[in-house]
């Protein structure tokens, strides 16, 4: 399966379960891969073809910043059905992230996959 990717893509958005947490948003990095069957896009060059990945990213921007998720458990599962409703895509792997949030690392975070069927 043929994919297309978003890399990191910077939301600032309220997410997080302490107190100051919920105050002000924080950076929350997200990189999506969205798998889909390219042939037909790559044949035609004709944008009507493909993933849209400006729409894409748009969508998950603007969800990612007005939602208040507690957790990046539940901001990547929102953001994965927010990818799959794109017609030609048939599977994806959101990565949320919170750099930052723990001591010692760059960030943590969670990775997830979802496709039409499941």
């Amino acid at each position: 399966m043929d994919q297309v990717f978003i890399s990191d893509l910077v939301a600032r958005g309220i997410i997080g379960i302490n107190d100051w947490e919920r105050e002000k948003p924080q950076e929350i990095l997200i990189n999506v891969i969205l798998y889909a069957d390219l042939s037909k896009a790559g044949e035609s060059d004709n944008i009507n073809d493909c993933v849209n990945y400006r729409t894409v990213s748009k969508k998950v921007l603007a969800h990612a910043e007005s939602v208040k998720r507690y957790t990046v458990e539940a901001l990547a599962a929102d953001l994965a059905r927010i990818c799959l409703e794109m017609p030609t895509v048939q599977k994806v792997r959101v990565r949320v992230e919170k750099p930052g949030a723990s001591r010692f690392s760059r960030s943590v975070g969670v990775e997830i996959e979802r496709d039409r069927d499941g």
